[in-house]
């Protein structure tokens, strides 16, 4: 479904939701005036430049502990869609895209469950496309143009992001999860490298990404 204009994807496609809706039903529109991020913040979008879309997954065969197997295989359809236009990208954990060190992509993931499987998945992706300018505010943007120099063909770039999300959701129901898990931890932002973290405290430490567990969180060697 296409829409010029609305609030939210996300958000609209939870207030029209059913069990009817299919799996990989997607809504995409050219500007939101109410996009939200990661964590409950915004996502900037320039009218007719990007896509910010929204996708329906249905995966009943997943438990409810696996929930971080649909975040990696989100984030892979968007590394290996920018591999196909030639961007090379890495992914920010858990669900940011990024080429180089600047973001191109974000992700919000919303689950609801059933029992203990989950019996529908709301995705909600913003991918900067064609913008070239970006407001100040904004700490380190890119785009698909501004790595390639080039302007892209905004339904060509969401059509193939589709077929590479179903493909990696077939792997997934094929029971090839430690294969999926793989890709993701090769492919994440600063792997292997010491950086700064910090605790929910705000106290900082030293530490080295050395991937991710099962369930999602961050595994961290320290420097002791």
């Amino acid at each position: 479904m296409y829409i010029k204009q609305t609030h939210s994807t996300s958000t609209l496609l939870r207030e029209q939701y059913s069990d009817e809706l299919p799996h990989l039903y997607t809504i995409r529109t050219d500007f939101q005036t109410a996009g939200r991020g990661q964590r409950g913040h915004s996502w900037h979008r320039t009218e007719g430049e990007n896509i910010t879309f929204t996708v329906v997954l249905t995966p009943s065969f997943l438990p409810i502990i696996e929930q971080f197997r649909l975040s990696e295989i989100v984030a892979l359809a968007l590394v290996d869609t920018m591999a196909h236009y030639g961007i090379t990208c890495r992914i920010k954990w858990t669900n940011d895209i990024y080429a180089g060190d600047n973001k191109i992509a974000g992700i919000l993931i919303e689950h609801s469950l059933s029992g203990e499987s989950i019996a529908r998945t709301i995705v909600g992706i913003g991918l900067n496309i064609n913008q070239q300018i970006f407001p100040d505010d904004i700490p380190n943007p890119t785009s698909m143009s501004l790595e390639r120099g080039i302007t892209f063909n905004r339904e060509e770039i969401l059509n193939h992001y589709i077929s590479a999300l179903n493909d990696l959701y077939t792997m997934l129901q094929q029971g090839k999860k430690e294969d999926i898990e793989s890709r993701y931890i090769a492919t994440m932002y600063h792997l292997g490298e010491k950086h700064t973290y910090a605790y929910p405290t705000g106290e900082e430490f030293q530490a080295t990404i050395r991937g991710v567990r099962p369930t999602g969180h961050l595994f961290l060697e320290h420097t002791d």
